[in-house]
């Protein structure tokens, strides 16, 4: 072809006489191709999978020169957006100030902040991480910023946060689109003046600490929701890394298939399982495709699980084997190739592979997706094919939707008297998340009243 905007047009194949010499049979995006197939412009950027002959699978695709490869700081793959990725990593590695990485859940956030922190002067400084979301708001302040002996009940000593154990090094703020608001306050504050005010304590602390943040939420729609500080997003966003899904670095899903394959044989005692039996391999060239021509909505931790499922599946037996779990993921996206337009801007795909507008989920369906999925927020967005900082707005917007925060001590007594203390049951009943009510309770001083309620 002459560039890489212009159509592509396989040469015809020769015809053979003899049924022995015929040509191998070609597919192109799931389609079988008998004579000549072109392939846009569009779809080409997209990328398309060739399979030939049931055995070699193929992917067609774009692929921009790079005169300088940065180092790899342990991330897997070849392609122009995770190339781009390494050189930021490089860029930003020896500087002091903030970093917010931005992308999709199973992106790899927390290997891009470690390889920040691997890459830069404070490597044999403490490296801590901490998942802002799984703390519950009453010890939030507590976790990160220390406490003073005495500042509460059973604080018998005094308490080093996460900030104060990372002096020197760096920190890494995993969700932090969930901290709680009067927390985004003080840890506003500790970037701004480079101090601490550990909880009960008299006097702040200086620190030297490096942030790394990361969320898969909109911190825009949280600030307009009132969830998120400005002045806090601007802080954190120095400098903005956003990591691209493995959709948009196709031609690196072969590379991460095989890699997280040959751990999980070698970890099997497997080892040389991918050399096939000398007749065929071990891995068909036609589940290699279907997997390339997948979306992949949980990206490469999605990927790495299914590697997992599919090697423990196929242990001893002569030839990969897909189960039914992987089987019946791979079928609802049976309509989709890979070659298939990106979604509209502002729209992401649902569960059955239709993209959505928030504007089309109704009250009632909204309602019901909460309930389905015990109104966790990730899994409820994926079913009704909206973002979750889409949710939130639908949320807000529902004045038949209520939330844990909203929930008061009495309210929260009595359930917990009908449903012996059990979360599980006082959650479905009052109609809010788990990790919610858990939270609220914590805030109010209450606790389950059975141990199988925790």
């Amino acid at each position: 072809m002459d560039g890489p905007g212009d159509p592509v047009r396989p040469r015809p194949l020769p015809c053979y006489d003899s049924p022995d010499t015929r040509p191998p049979r070609l597919t192109i995006a799931g389609a079988d191709v008998d004579g000549t197939r072109e392939i846009t412009a569009e779809e080409l950027a997209n990328g398309v999978v060739l399979v030939l002959g049931a055995r070699v699978a193929l992917l067609l695709h774009v692929l921009q020169p790079s005169v300088v490869r940065p180092p790899a700081f342990g991330m897997v793959g070849e392609s122009a957006a995770i190339l781009r990725l390494r050189r930021e990593i490089e860029r930003v590695a020896d500087l002091r100030f903030p970093v917010l990485l931005r992308g999709e859940s199973g992106t790899g956030k927390d290997l891009v902040a470690g390889a920040i922190h691997q890459a830069g002067p404070r490597r044999d400084r403490p490296y801590l991480a901490i998942n802002v979301a799984a703390v519950p708001s009453s010890l939030a302040a507590a976790e990160l910023f220390g406490a003073a002996k005495g500042a509460f009940s059973g604080a018998d000593r005094r308490r080093p946060g996460y900030f104060e154990r990372a002096d020197g090094g760096t920190l890494f703020l995993d969700e932090v689109g969930e901290m709680p608001p009067e927390v985004q306050v003080l840890l506003l504050r500790a970037l701004e003046s480079r101090e601490i005010q550990p909880v009960g304590a008299e006097a702040p602390q200086a620190v030297d600490v490096r942030v790394i943040a990361a969320t898969d939420a909109d911190l825009e729609q949280a600030i307009a929701g009132g969830r998120f500080k400005a002045p806090l997003l601007h802080r954190l966003a120095s400098y903005e890394i956003v990591l691209p899904p493995l959709r948009e670095r196709r031609d690196d899903l072969g590379r991460l298939f095989f890699h997280f394959l040959r751990q999980e044989l070698a970890e099997l005692g497997e080892p040389g399982r991918l050399a096939g039996d000398g007749r065929r391999p071990w891995v068909s060239a036609e589940l290699v495709a279907r997997l390339a021509a997948y979306d992949w909505p949980g990206n490469v931790r999605q990927l790495r699980n299914v590697v997992r499922q599919l090697a423990v599946a196929s242990r001893g037996a002569e030839a990969m084997e897909v189960g039914p779990r992987i089987e019946r993921m791979l079928a609802g996206e049976a309509g989709s190739t890979i070659s298939a337009p990106p979604p509209p801007a502002g729209k992401t795909r649902a569960a059955s592979g239709k993209y959505r507008d928030p504007s089309e989920v109704g009250e009632d369906e909204l309602i019901a997706a909460l309930a389905a999925h015990q109104f966790r927020l990730q899994p409820t967005a994926a079913a009704l094919g909206v973002s979750r900082a889409s949710l939130y707005v639908l949320i807000d917007a529902c004045p038949r939707i209520r939330r844990a925060s909203d929930l008061g001590r009495e309210e929260i007594t009595a359930a917990a008297d009908r449903c012996g203390g059990r979360v599980d049951a006082m959650a479905e009943e009052l109609a809010v998340s788990k990790q919610g009510l858990k939270m609220r309770m914590t805030e109010l001083g209450l606790r389950p009243l059975t141990s199988t309620g925790r």
